[in-house]
């Protein structure tokens, strides 16, 4: 028979569970694992400009695939049928068709998605010529056994896969704002590398205050991200990548972890903003294991920002105040449906839910602006 315990073992066992407690990381304490129970939410949470550009029938990115991803639509398929409305829109200088070319002229796009049910993901960097680099992603996923293909070959896997490649995706709107920073920012004025780059990025950032770029359009980039009504997650990036950028840069758009992470028993977390200090930290996975651990998605959020933050020491990348002189968002879904938007300063985000669609603001994570 079972060996009962006497009133001194029970306090000896009750000051060695104290203990460890006292030792266990005080973030994880009073943290419940992510065990998702109940009932779902279905949700779809975007960048911005997933609540800008329509389709023919009047429907926007976040109002399509809601409506997709409550129906009988595969969740990631609804998802990308959202934010190719935003690829073609020719006057969406962020993605796509039109996007802001790099600093030769030319439209270079990346895109990655992942489908939380299949545990399949797939991305391209760097394509040209095809209008939804979205599709490609996931054609990557759905006919290779790979992630990434890149540059060139990237484009000649879209022909082969039947995509219809133009010679070249630029709008006059894209073409007039590239020859006006071309006329700002001419490198022959600027004899050495590091006087030529921030005359570039000058230019660049002025012809944003001066409301010919939008602010958001400069970095670029739409993140998509929905839960549909029996659990299923997914997730889909999508960019034309920072304005005027060196010909081949790849940012964190098309890479898993960085501009997007799926987990399909946890949730989904997606960025915009400046790719660069994304990668380093590969913060939407990061975002994704702070949920996994019991995070809220906006203390989880906020927790890849102070780790951005915290590893941002280059003067270069500081403001007057000593903060990063970027913007830096995440959209973060768990898989009860819960969202939050969050961000390196004040901005904004769309979702759709049972209540409709609607642009609410981001959790920010300093006042004021980037000075950036």
């Amino acid at each position: 028979m079972p060996r009962t315990l006497d009133r001194r073992e029970i306090i000896r066992l009750g000051g060695t569970a104290l203990g460890l407690a006292t030792v266990m990381p005080r973030r994880l304490l009073g943290r419940a694992p992510a065990v998702h129970t109940g009932s779902v939410k279905p949700a779809v949470v975007a960048s911005r400009n997933g609540l800008r550009s329509r389709d023919t029938a009047g429907a926007t990115c976040v109002e399509k695939a809601f409506a997709l991803l409550t129906g009988e639509s595969d969740p990631l398929d609804a998802l990308l049928a959202g934010v190719n409305i935003v690829e073609r829109d020719p006057e969406d200088s962020s993605v796509g068709y039109g996007g802001l070319p790099n600093a030769d002229g030319v439209v270079q796009l990346d895109s990655c998605c992942m489908h939380g049910p299949k545990r399949r993901a797939g991305g391209v960097a760097a394509l040209e010529g095809v209008r939804t680099p979205s599709l490609v992603a996931q054609a990557v996923a759905d006919h290779t056994d790979h992630h990434l293909i890149v540059g060139d070959d990237a484009q000649r896997f879209a022909r082969t896969m039947g995509f219809e490649i133009e010679d070249d995706l630029n709008t006059e709107k894209s073409r007039r704002l590239w020859l006006e920073w071309k006329r700002r920012s001419d490198p022959r004025h600027y004899p050495d590398p590091e006087s030529r780059a921030l005359a570039q990025h000058r230019a660049g950032l002025a012809m944003v205050a001066e409301g010919l770029i939008d602010p958001e359009h400069y970095y670029g980039t739409i993140n998509c991200n929905g839960l549909s009504p029996r659990g299923e997650l997914a997730g889909v990036t999508t960019t034309s990548g920072l304005a005027w950028k060196i010909p081949g840069r790849v940012g964190d758009s098309p890479i898993l972890g960085a501009g997007l992470y799926v987990d399909a028993a946890v949730g989904a977390a997606g960025s915009t903003g400046r790719g660069e200090a994304n990668l380093f930290h590969l913060a939407s996975f990061l975002v994704v294991e702070e949920m996994r651990r019991g995070a809220a998605p906006k203390d989880a959020g906020l927790a890849a920002l102070e780790r951005v933050a915290a590893n941002t020491v280059e003067k270069r990348l500081l403001n007057s105040r000593g903060l990063p002189a970027f913007g830096l968002s995440f959209y973060v879904l768990n898989a009860h449906g819960e969202h939050a938007g969050v961000s390196m300063y004040s901005s904004s985000y769309a979702v759709c839910t049972e209540n409709g669609p609607e642009i609410l603001p981001t959790e920010a994570l300093y006042d004021g602006q980037s000075e950036g």
